[in-house]
């Protein structure tokens, strides 16, 4: 496996190696770190699937391979020193061996403050809200609401929708974040029900403001467009 892509300006180890990190391309959470070769970088360029090298094994292995937990190539950058690789994955399963959605799962200082999820919660929960399409509605409350339609499930946002603007109006800060969870989550059970990933909404996110390499002005659809 060969890629056409020049990777001469890559700076490998005496040994012939660089460190390779894998990183959510829509969370932005690190999952794993690893080393590549030449081979290794090459075939991950050519597949669009991580590989890599294993200095246990002595051999090329293709992360995934076993367990079926490949990650999917987005895109592949370099530091400026171009002695590192970062690649921006989507994951078809956990990154860590152990089963664990990263494999910085543990810390050191943990007497330090708690740290938020962050954007990876949203997809967490996207993907439970999709799951739920397919379970029985005597047994989840998002399968109720698929079972019952879309009118429902617009019926629902609206209400949440009122309910924040009512605690924005006349209730306390701990209110309005409580209202503003539950608008979010009708609206990804509204999502998943209309077929819309939640990657579409991140990306729209990145092309209207200009985020992730996205020039706000150039990607804003004329006033004209419909949705």
């Amino acid at each position: 496996m060969t890629s056409a892509i020049d990777i001469s300006g890559i700076r490998f180890d005496e040994k012939g190696l660089v460190p390779a990190i894998a990183q959510d391309a829509g969370t932005l959470e690190v999952l794993m770190s690893a080393f590549m070769n030449k081979e290794a970088l090459e075939a991950t360029l050519s597949t669009r699937q991580a590989h890599f090298f294993s200095r246990s094994r002595n051999k090329l292995w293709l992360k995934g391979e076993t367990s079926g937990n490949v990650l999917d190539v987005k895109a592949v950058r370099y530091d400026c020193d171009a002695d590192c690789i970062l690649m921006l994955v989507a994951p078809r399963g956990p990154a860590c061996h152990t089963g664990e959605r990263s494999c910085f799962y543990r810390r050191l200082d943990e007497g330090g403050p708690a740290v938020p999820p962050g954007a990876s919660v949203i997809t967490d929960v996207f993907k439970v809200v999709e799951a739920r399409k397919t379970a029985p509605p005597d047994k989840s409350y998002v399968a109720s609401l698929y079972a019952k339609g879309m009118e429902k499930i617009i019926e629902k946002v609206e209400e949440e929708s009122g309910e924040l603007v009512k605690a924005a109006r006349d209730e306390g800060h701990r209110a309005v974040v409580h209202e503003a969870v539950d608008l979010w989550f009708h609206t990804m059970v509204l999502l998943a029900e209309r077929g819309v990933k939640i990657d579409e909404v991140f990306a729209e996110f990145g092309r209207r403001f200009g985020i992730g390499g996205h020039d706000e002005k150039a990607a804003r659809p004329p006033k004209t467009e419909k949705p």
